[in-house]
C-alpha cells in the first residue's frame, strides 16, 4: 500500500463510510473538504502552476489517517467470509486464502462491488 494516501479514490472513501453506517449528511461534510482541492509543486526554481487534486486524501491531517483507516476497514469487511482472513499492520495488508484462483476470485468480487 505504498503511497496509499495519494491513491485513495474519493468514491472509495464515500463507499467505505456509507458501508460503515455513517449518515449521509456526514458523508457529504467529509467529502466536501476534498472538493476543489488544489496544489502546486514547489522547487528551488519556483512553483508550478496550480492544479486540481482529484484523488487521495490531504497529507498531514490527522483526519486523513482516519479516512484511510475507515477505507481499509470497509475493504477488509468485504474480504471476510466467516473468519477474518486478513492481517493489517501499519500500511501493510495480508490476505490469506487457500489458492491463487481463490484470491483472484475474491479480489475481483471486491472490485466489482466497489
Amino acid at each position: 500500500m505504498k503511497k496509499a494516501f495519494d491513491r485513495v479514490p474519493r468514491e472509495g472513501i464515500r463507499w467505505a463510510v456509507r458501508n460503515l453506517g455513517v449518515e449521509e449528511w456526514l458523508v457529504s461534510a467529509v467529502l466536501s473538504m476534498h472538493i476543489g482541492a488544489k496544489t502546486v509543486v514547489r522547487t528551488v526554481y519556483g512553483n508550478s502552476n496550480c492544479f486540481k487534486v482529484k484523488v487521495g486524501v490531504h497529507r498531514g491531517s490527522a483526519f486523513s489517517l482516519l479516512l484511510f483507516l475507515t477505507d481499509m476497514e470497509a475493504l477488509c469487511r468485504e474480504f471476510r467470509v466467516a473468519l477474518p482472513w486478513e492481517l493489517l499492520f501499519a500500511d501493510d495488508l495480508v490476505v490469506i486464502i487457500e489458492t491463487e484462483h481463490g484470491l483472484i476470485r475474491r479480489l475481483n468480487e471486491w472490485k466489482d462491488n466497489v
